[in-house]
């Protein structure tokens, strides 16, 4: 069977109705699996993983194969009251496709009906991938060798949708296309006190307070005002009383830059505050990082100017080259282990991505499994590369 637009759409609304969180994403993979058997089974074989059990390896045996290309796709959701009124809206409640996995899935699913149907030169890898919004699914696989044997990857792509490129848009870039991020967490312990007798306690808000303005001084001070990075704390928690010293405030926040260098950077500035404020104040600063699979995307050159040049040669595509951005995905950390392509779908959304009113263009479906089934066509008879 090949799949008719009609069908894909269908296909995709089905998985809009049905989002679930990171991890537990178990009804979609049972949907994923019950389009994936109407295939043409011969040269499929597929692999669940016990260590992410939501997720597939979909391989698709080559006739020639000199080596194995991976494709991934996302399928988690997000925490969001969807807005849209459409017949295919989130049915679970709190939960939406607010990034537009369900579009990446379907995208996912039109390339391998393609080549379950015409035999692929070489062997391809699809990874329907749990856990991108959180919990570093990318990682968890990779780490627990499940790109091994005959679910090799030599190279892996894969994309992400874009609410600001009109639909069909194919972007991308060489370098960095995502930044990489970093969750940082920041705990001060002073002492608390009664506010009429502030020389006996030591002010935890106003030790925190200096903590972040200093902090901000990073990115305008100390990094090369041609280079990128950002540094943001969004939540600030302190006291239980208007007239009780805080003895203790808490900061959560992201960290991000273009390149690990620059994250790494940026955390140790973040360091050498804490062990200054420290010492001014005579507190104690407790500064926590959590990356996980989260790096930065960064494109491998030769692989990228393949894909970039096929698609700026392809009259049936229209391409643009973009420019990096500083949101963050954990496809990141395959590319830093495995060389590889990301690049941008155009799904032209009044909502922006992660907005309760996100809204794709379901047009884009096709015209993304088009110019990826061109591209590994292409990809697989350029020899020697």
């Amino acid at each position: 069977m090949t799949l008719t637009n009609n069908e894909l759409i269908k296909i995709r609304r089905h998985l809009h109705t049905i989002p679930e969180l990171a991890l537990n994403e178990y009804q979609t993979q049972a949907y994923l699996k019950q389009v994936i058997n109407r295939f043409p089974q011969t040269n499929l074989e597929i692999k669940e993983l016990p260590e992410l059990p939501t997720a597939l390896l979909v391989l698709v045996k080559g006739k020639e194969p000199s080596r194995n290309i991976g494709y991934r796709c996302d399928m988690d959701a997000l925490p969001v009251d969807e807005v849209n009124h459409l017949s295919y809206a989130s049915k679970n409640p709190h939960v939406m496709h607010a990034c537009g996995h369900d579009i990446h899935m379907t995208v996912a699913l039109g390339i391998l009906n393609y080549f379950s149907v015409n035999q692929p030169k070489d062997n391809l890898v699809f990874f329907f991938q749990p856990a991108e919004e959180s919990q570093s699914g990318g990682k968890i696989a990779y780490d627990s060798n499940a790109f091994q044997g005959k679910f090799k990857v030599d190279e892996f792509y894969g994309l992400h949708d874009n609410s600001q490129l009109k639909a069909g848009v194919i972007g991308c870039r060489n370098g960095t296309l995502f930044a990489g991020t970093t969750e940082v967490n920041v705990t001060v312990k002073g002492k608390s006190g009664h506010a009429a007798y502030p020389h006996l306690a030591n002010d935890a808000i106003v030790i925190a307070a200096n903590f972040v303005n200093q902090v901000q001084t990073v990115v305008s001070r100390s990094i090369d005002p041609t280079k990128c990075g950002v540094i943001t704390f969004g939540k600030f928690e302190a006291g239980v009383i208007r007239n009780v010293i805080a003895g203790q405030a808490r900061l959560e926040g992201t960290i991000r830059g273009l390149t690990q260098t620059m994250i790494e950077f940026i955390r140790q500035r973040v360091l050498e505050i804490a062990d200054g404020l420290e010492k001014s104040f005579g507190c104690r600063i407790e500064v926590e990082y959590n990356q996980g699979g989260y790096f930065p995307v960064e494109n491998n050159p030769k692989l990228t100017k393949n894909f970039i040049d096929y698609m700026k040669n392809n009259s049936q595509v229209d391409f643009q080259e973009t420019t990096p951005k500083m949101t963050g995905e954990d496809f990141g950390y395959l590319l830093n282990k495995i060389p590889g392509t990301m690049f941008w779908l155009g799904v032209e959304s009044p909502g922006a991505l992660h907005s309760a009113d996100f809204l794709p263009n379901e047009g884009a479906i096709q015209k993304g499994i088009n110019a990826m089934v061109g591209f590994l066509n292409y990809r697989m008879n350029l020899e020697g590369n």
